[in-house]
């Protein structure tokens, strides 16, 4: 048994551990460049790339706790889920902005390098932080008017324990339902007006083409987020199901976690960069360290992707 539980937390280690470095690869291949710093869509996409690591590496410190068993100071484990609550919530809002930005990059072409600057994407940035934290800080400062003492002592990590009463669990659910309605309604809306302007303009077809597969990825990416929004009430049918000292039980959440919670982070930025024609050649060059050939090759045409898409 002991073997077992040793193999899974490694292999859940490992595999947060690969997806953080596919990521920290494709933020240096950002870095690379400083046209890449200075375009807002490629400013965001550089946030979602470092947000979903935190959340990869904290989400499996708390699992591989959780899985072992190890209770940890109540202060360490309030901060764990403080970044990990905001980090999960991060990913819908930037799919959101970026979706916006792709929006008037193709509605208002004129108006787009006034709107969209990297001050205001910074800005942007630092309002998706503050709506993605401001339900957890209710609840941690209600926690510790009520308890003073509630930092001090050892607990079992897991979000739950800073819920208090059943209001509490119900202003989590509320705010995740109120989350995904409005980034989909963004998303959405922004499709259906890009695929308007796509279908109306007589030149510049291919950048508005793009730019709406780029908001329809924006929607697939939202909905494994949403995959992942499941993974609790998922859990809790499989304990009803099955009882929480049923070895299926711990097999079936074990595949809970690394499916529905892991996958889904690891794969949106993959998929993004993927079919980025400016940033993928700049990825595959620094993923696998090829001639320096290859990345003169990939510099010549980094510039003129960027302006086309």
């Amino acid at each position: 048994l002991n073997a077992l539980l040793v193999t899974k937390t490694i292999v859940a280690v490992l595999m947060s551990l690969f997806f953080c470095f596919v990521n920290c690869v494709m933020l240096f291949a950002l870095k690379s460049k400083r046209i890449f710093q200075e375009t807002p869509r490629y400013i965001l996409f550089s946030h979602m790339l470092m947000n979903d690591s935190v959340l990869l590496l904290v989400t499996t410190i708390m699992y591989a706790v959780a899985l072992c068993f190890l209770p940890i100071p109540k202060s360490i484990c309030t901060l764990l889920v403080f970044i990990s609550y905001c980090t999960f919530r991060n990913a819908p809002l930037t799919l959101a902005l970026m979706s916006l930005e792709r929006y008037v990059a193709i509605c208002f072409p004129l108006r787009h390098c006034n709107i969209a600057t990297p001050k205001r994407t910074g800005i942007a940035i630092g309002i998706v932080w503050f709506l993605s934290s401001i339900n957890i800080m209710t609840d941690i400062i209600f926690v510790l008017t009520v308890n003073p003492d509630y930092l001090a002592g050892i607990i079992f990590c897991t979000l739950e324990k800073l819920f208090l009463f059943k209001w509490q669990l119900d202003k989590y659910q509320a705010f995740d339902v109120l989350y995904f309605v409005s980034v989909a309604v963004i998303i959405i809306f922004t499709y259906i007006s890009i695929m308007i302007t796509a279908r109306s303009v007589s030149s510049d077809k291919d950048s508005a083409k793009k730019a709406l597969k780029t908001v329809l990825l924006h929607l697939i990416q939202l909905g494994l987020c949403l995959t992942s929004f499941l993974y609790t009430s998922i859990e809790r049918t499989l304990y009803m199901m099955t009882g929480s000292n049923s070895s299926l039980f711990i097999n079936l959440r074990y595949l809970n976690f690394l499916i529905i919670l892991i996958l889904p982070r690891c794969l949106s930025p993959l998929i993004y960069g993927m079919r980025d024609e400016a940033l993928w050649p700049l990825f595959k060059y620094f993923f696998c360290y090829r001639s320096g050939k290859v990345k003169q090759n990939c510099s010549s045409q980094t510039y003129d992707n960027i302006i086309a898409a």
